[in-house]
C-alpha cells in the first residue's frame, strides 16, 4: 500500500489523512501533527496500523495525544500509538460517550478553556458539544487555526445523532466559536477552510433553514416520525443518504420539542401551536 502523505499546512502544522474514506468520513480522517520540537498529535484516527506507522515515521519526538471525540474514526488509533510510545493522551469522556471507544482511557480529562502550553505553541481547549457530548476543538493560538474534528467538516454537513448528539447544543457551539480570534479551520475531514466565523454562520443558517422544512413538513402532516418525514425534509439529497439524514432529522425534531414549538406523543411528533 502507498505510504500516506504528510502535508505541511503551516509552519507548525502537518496533516496525515487516514485511508478510511467513506460516505461518513469523506477522504478519510485527518490526523494533525502540531509543533516541530515536541509534537502534539491531534486525533490518531481509526485503529489502522498503516496510519499509525505513517504518524510515527513523520515525527520522532511525539510528546502527547489530543482527541476531539471518541467516535471510531477518531480515537481508537490512540491505543496503537501508545503501544509504540510511552506518552499521555488527553480528551473528554461523558456518561453517554463512555462506551463509544472503550479502548480510550485518557490520562486526564480536559476542561473547557484550559491552555496547553508548549515551548513553541499553545493550544486552547474549547468544549463544543452537539455532534458528540464530549466533543472538543483546539485552537492553535500562535497561528489562529482551530482544529474542529467533526464539529465542522469540509465538503459535507455533520450528522447529529441523538441521544448523544444534540442540535440545540450544536448550534450553540457554533455560535461559541465566533467569540474567538480565528483565521483558519483544520477540520477532521476534508481540506482547510478560510473565514471561520463566516463558515460557522453559514452552517447555523443552513441548519435553521432545514429546521423550517422540518416544521413545515410536520405541520402539513399533523404528526410524524423521522421515517415518515425524511423524504419531504431531505428532498434535495439522494435517497441513499436517507438513513443518515434520519438521525439529524430526529435531532431537529427534538430541538423543536425542547424549544416548545411542537409536542410529542409516544414515538410521534405532533404539530400544534404551543406558543
Amino acid at each position: 500500500m502507498e505510504a500516506e502523505k504528510v502535508i505541511q499546512i503551516s509552519p507548525l502544522i502537518r496533516r496525515i489523512t487516514a485511508g478510511n474514506g467513506s460516505v461518513f468520513t469523506g477522504p478519510g480522517t485527518n490526523t494533525y501533527l502540531v509543533g516541530n520540537e515536541d509534537v502534539t498529535v491531534i486525533d490518531p484516527g481509526p485503529a489502522m496500523q498503516d496510519h499509525i506507522d505513517a504518524i510515527l515515521a513523520a515525527s520522532k519526538n511525539i510528546k502527547q495525544i489530543l482527541v476531539t471525540h471518541t467516535h471510531p474514526d477518531h480515537s481508537p488509533g490512540v491505543r496503537l500509538l501508545k503501544n509504540k510510545l510511552d506518552i499521555p493522551a488527553y480528551g473528554m469522556l461523558t456518561n453517554s460517550t463512555k462506551n463509544q471507544d472503550t479502548t480510550f482511557s485518557p490520562e486526564r480529562i480536559l476542561e473547557d478553556g484550559e491552555l496547553l502550553e508548549e515551548n513553541e505553541f499553545s493550544l486552547e481547549v474549547v468544549h463544543t458539544p452537539g455532534h458528540a457530548s464530549n466533543h472538543l476543538c483546539f485552537i492553535l493560538k500562535e497561528e489562529k487555526f482551530i482544529f474542529t474534528g467533526d464539529h465542522i467538516m469540509s465538503g459535507s454537513t455533520v450528522v447529529i445523532g441523538p441521544p448523544d448528539g444534540n442540535m440545540n447544543q450544536y448550534i450553540k457551539s457554533l455560535e461559541k466559536l465566533k467569540n474567538y480570534d480565528l483565521k483558519k479551520i483544520a477540520p477532521g475531514h476534508g481540506d482547510i477552510l478560510e473565514n471561520p466565523h463566516e463558515v460557522a454562520d453559514w452552517i447555523i443558517s443552513h441548519r435553521l433553514e432545514r429546521e423550517k422544512k422540518v416544521f413545515s413538513a410536520l405541520k402539513e402532516a399533523s404528526r410524524g416520525t423521522p421515517e415518515s418525514l425524511v423524504e419531504r425534509v431531505y428532498d434535495d439529497v439522494d435517497s441513499s443518504l436517507f438513513p443518515i439524514a434520519k438521525a439529524s432529522l430526529l435531532a431537529h425534531l427534538i430541538k423543536l420539542e425542547e424549544d416548545k414549538v411542537i409536542a410529542k406523543e409516544g414515538e410521534e411528533y405532533i404539530w400544534q401551536e404551543l406558543n
